[in-house]
């Protein structure tokens, strides 16, 4: 007689697909990557509190200056205080939405302070866009309505000036622009503007006023075929025909 099989510990267990580990994996990855502190809100005998969920006390509040784009300490240390009364009910920093605050900063990998206000603002906006998404999804009357529409139609528009801005300032406001080679066949001559399709099958070139043709340089530019300019002809008249 054969003794008993022991019962498997993972019989019954989910067993994830080949691209749910690879997700798993390259969570686990970028999770160990993370090493930016979260912020802990206490509440005791001297008042409510804001600090570091870090075992130590210098190792936090240096990778946090880090993740912040700054070595400056008040700095760090006045945006805490301006993100905990940002999502202040109450007179109570609610920890969960400062902590929420401070992802979306670091997310966007501030290289400076200005950078990282600017992002600051950024998140702050997001979470008044959600919260009057919020109250529109609710409301009662016309008027409630309006309101919340023109507020969320200010605050949307007040973000993607914001991510317009970040843009230009890590760009230093230049603008790239790239120029293509242009083939031009022996005898032929590259056009610069819009080419519409005739109803017979041709292509009918549109006037440019503002863009100069470029020619082939290997040979010379088709010359221009001058034309007169026209001549007024009075208008003849029954009067003036004699009639």
């Amino acid at each position: 007689m054969s003794p008993p099989k022991k019962p498997d510990p993972d019989a019954g267990k989910y067993q994830p697909t080949a691209r749910e580990q690879a997700a798993l994996a390259k969570y686990e990855a970028q999770t160990a990557a993370e090493n930016t502190p979260r912020i802990k809100v206490s509440h005791g005998k001297k008042g409510i509190a804001i600090s570091l969920d870090h075992p130590d006390e210098v190792i936090g509040p240096v990778l946090l200056a880090e993740a912040l784009g700054t070595v400056d300490g008040y700095f760090v240390n006045g945006l805490l205080a301006q993100l905990g009364n940002a999502t202040s009910q109450d007179q109570r920093p609610d920890e969960s939405a400062i902590n929420f605050l401070l992802s979306v900063i670091t997310g966007a990998k501030p290289k400076d302070q200005f950078e990282a206000m600017l992002a600051a603002q950024m998140a702050a906006i997001h979470t008044a866009t959600m919260r009057f998404t919020r109250r529109l999804a609710n409301v009662e009357t016309i008027a409630e309505q309006d309101s919340a529409e023109r507020a969320l139609n200010k605050l949307a528009r007040t973000y993607a000036m914001q991510m317009e801005a970040l843009k230009r300032y890590r760009t230093g406001g230049e603008q790239k622009v790239t120029v293509q080679h242009v083939s031009v066949n022996e005898g032929g001559q590259a056009i610069v503007g819009n080419v519409n399709q005739a109803a017979g099958g041709t292509a009918a070139e549109e006037p440019v006023t503002t863009t100069p043709a470029l020619s082939d340089a290997r040979r010379q530019a088709m010359p221009i075929i001058e034309t007169t300019p026209a001549q007024v002809v009075p208008l003849r008249t029954k009067k003036n025909d004699g009639g």
